[in-house]
């Protein structure tokens, strides 16, 4: 089976002209006010979905919301509450109409300065109304702006503990980009590098040792990087900042999940190399980033199922664990 652990939501226009709406009408319309996509308009793009799944090979997708049109920053509380629910339904509805291809990862209503508390009650509501397998945190609700904690500050860690006793793991996937120095796109692997180094300086999985995060896009420039964090903890080692038997930078990074949303083999291998094929969930983003032609192949870059297969440093063992097994050790509800 191929399990597909990083894919987006296919929604009808209907769902994204409701987001204008919220925007522009500053709650005019109250929040009774809420997404109305029509059977029928979900019903084709489910379908069309499941079409592009079936051309690919893929069997199951854990949808979440497009994390760039996601409402955080300084939006209005109603309005991102109703952004982040909106979406959550529509995944579950898309779900209901194709119980075997989909599961739900579902977004929170996060706003800058708000207490992580305030995300509990969605969650609840993912997990035991929704049947859905993981969440979907953006790591900068700011948007850019300077405006939220690294994943290692303490404001984060109710959020850790509560995500423990659930064994629910989050997706960490940064959403817009409103300072003006970078597109959405530079600004995911900006936070995905931010996430893991914050994550490690704060000790957080020897706080929560059972916490399960996946970051995206192949870890962003870590595993590229990996030389730096690696001489920045032996310095500190020796000069007796850490303990002489504290773990290394990459018995650290083993801790995190990763996808393989990176669209080049030659990154691919560079990332099962640097923290072991079985930290790593197959994933695709598409349809999304990858839509391009690679004028090598002549297909999709974001068609990665014939790349991985024909990376000559997996056995099959390694591939099934990536395509399958990986999605289940770390999404457990896949199975419930």
């Amino acid at each position: 089976m191929i399990i597909d652990a990083h894919a987006h939501l296919v929604a009808p226009a209907a769902l994204y002209a409701h987001r204008s709406n919220l925007i522009v009408s500053s709650g005019q319309y109250g929040n009774s006010y809420r997404a109305q996509v029509a059977d029928r308009l979900l019903e084709e793009s489910a379908d069309q979905n499941v079409k592009i799944m079936d051309g690919v090979g893929t069997d199951v997708q854990l949808l979440s919301p497009r994390p760039f049109l996601t409402l955080n920053g300084t939006a209005r509380w109603n309005d991102i509450v109703d952004w982040a629910t909106d979406n959550n339904d529509m995944i579950a509805r898309t779900q209901r109409l194709h119980p075997t291809r989909f599961r739900g990862v579902g977004a929170l209503p996060q706003q800058v300065g708000r207490s992580i508390v305030s995300l509990f009650g969605e969650i609840d509501r993912l997990v035991n109304e929704l049947g859905f397998v993981g969440i979907l945190l953006n790591p900068d609700p700011s948007e850019g702006m300077n405006g939220s904690p690294p994943l290692g500050d303490p404001y984060w860690y109710p959020l850790y503990e509560k995500l423990c006793e659930l064994d629910l793991p989050a997706h960490i996937h940064s959403g817009q980009c409103c300072n003006g120095r970078e597109t959405y796109d530079e600004h995911f692997i900006a936070e995905e590098g931010l996430a893991i180094t914050s994550i490690y300086r704060a000790d957080v999985f020897e706080r929560f040792p059972e916490l399960k995060l996946m970051i995206s896009h192949g870890g962003g420039p870590i595993p590229y990087q990996v030389g730096r964090w690696r001489s920045h903890r032996e310095m500190a080692r020796a000069q007796g900042r850490i303990a002489s038997d504290a773990p290394s930078f990459d018995e650290i990074l083993r801790k995190f999940w990763f996808d393989t949303v990176l669209h080049n083999p030659d990154s691919l291998e560079l990332l099962f190399k640097t923290v072991g094929y079985d930290r790593c969930c197959f994933g695709t983003e598409r349809p999304g980033s990858g839509d391009g032609i690679d004028p090598v192949s002549g297909r999709h870059y974001d068609d990665l199922k014939p790349v991985i297969e024909a990376l000559p440093s997996l056995d099959e063992a390694a591939r099934t664990g990536i395509f399958e097994h990986n999605a289940r050790r770390l999404f457990t509800r896949l199975d419930c």
